[in-house]
């Protein structure tokens, strides 16, 4: 099937730019919204990036304050993060997963560790679609793709919670290892 195909490409293809491809001057928030929808794959409209919810990002401490008034390597790097994450999780989750796989990382290590597992996760995905698939098969195939989904985000679900039971608990208001502001609870 033709659409199957093209999606098999585009999840084996595109991927989020290298660290080094990311732009390394200072962006203001509608040139950071403008580039953020080339970072992830997307079907259809969706839910487009605002400047209000990257506001509400920082505001929640789900990704640092800007320098200035102008967005560096590390929000976009962030930000990437949490578009994707945040289709799974909510924000409040991502920013823990984050802040917690930020111990001891620079934002550099950080998103090339993130851009492994996109890639290995879209290529897991990419490798269980076959474009030979009859129209039929697609209610079979989207089953199988949402349990997977159910069993990765009942397993991440469980993780999460582990790490919020060994992390001492920050005062509001207070900033985390990573620079980043944790949400009060």
């Amino acid at each position: 099937m033709e659409e199957i195909r093209e999606l098999k490409e585009r999840l084996e293809r595109e991927r989020p730019v290298a660290w080094e491809e990311l732009p390394d001057i200072g962006l203001y928030m509608d040139q950071l919204i403008s580039y953020m929808p080339r970072q992830l794959i997307r079907y259809g409209e969706g839910e487009n990036l605002t400047s209000a919810m990257v506001n509400n990002y920082i505001k929640d401490g789900a990704m640092p304050r800007a320098e200035g008034k102008r967005y560096s390597r590390t929000h976009l790097g962030c930000l990437t993060a949490l578009c994707a994450l945040k289709q799974v999780l909510s924000v409040k989750d991502a920013a823990l997963l984050l802040d917690a796989a930020a111990e001891g990382q620079e934002p550099q290590a950080l998103y090339a560790q993130f851009l492994e597992e996109l890639d290995r996760a879209l290529d897991v995905t990419a490798g269980s679609l076959d474009a030979s698939d009859r129209e039929e098969d697609l209610p079979d195939l989207a089953m199988a793709l949402a349990l997977r989904s159910y069993a990765d985000k009942l397993a991440c679900q469980r993780l999460l919670e582990l790490i919020r039971e060994r992390r001492p608990q920050p005062e509001k208001g207070k900033k985390s290892k990573s620079g980043r502001e944790h949400p009060a609870d």
